[in-house]
């Protein structure tokens, strides 16, 4: 897994070192508006983050990719994620500190990981749920070309009543050019 640069952020593999300073990040009550509820200790975060250092699900199914996002100068801001299944997709999501919102930080952070993901990891296909009340990270995948996905995806990713399913072909990633024809 790479240690991602762009012009607005640093992406880093997410490790057990990075729970104490990511436990500030995701203490932020903002962050909770629409659904879940922030960790409950510096020790409880740095468990998970060490579990997911394998990169691979339990049953080696699916591998997870986790980085956080850090700002030159600021330090962390939050966290870019994807589960690559083995049809191609990528289920991503994020998660950021309020006060980093609304700044272009969140957008240029997933865009940076989307093509990572198509690039070294051959995804083709990206898929985001989330609360269709949650219209800050609507706009954020808008922004990106996500547009709205199938009943049939719903399904597949197991979307709640309240939930919105989105999707994004890598083609269709700013700059990505169509291929002659389509990796297997």
């Amino acid at each position: 897994m790479n240690t991602l640069t762009g012009t607005r952020c640093i992406l880093e593999p997410q490790v057990e070192a990075h729970a104490p300073e990511m436990f500030g990040v995701l203490c932020d009550p903002a962050i909770y508006e629409f659904e879940g509820v922030p960790p409950p200790s510096v020790e409880k975060l740095a468990a998970g983050f060490r579990r997911r250092e394998s990169r691979v699900s339990p049953d080696g199914s699916e591998q997870w990719l986790n980085w956080v996002v850090r700002l030159p100068g600021v330090g962390l801001a939050g966290y870019v994620q994807a589960t690559l299944y083995p049809s191609g997709a990528a289920y991503v999501g994020y998660e950021f500190a309020s006060k980093h919102w609304r700044q272009g930080i969140g957008s240029a952070a997933v865009a940076l990981m989307l093509e990572e993901l198509k690039t070294s990891y051959g995804v083709h296909t990206f898929v985001a749920v989330l609360k269709t009340a949650n219209f800050r990270s609507l706009g954020l995948l808008r922004k990106l070309g996500f547009g709205p996905g199938s009943a049939e995806d719903a399904v597949l990713y197991e979307a709640e009543p309240d939930e919105t399913t989105l999707k994004l072909m890598a083609v269709n990633l700013p700059g990505a050019a169509v291929p002659a024809t389509r990796p297997r």
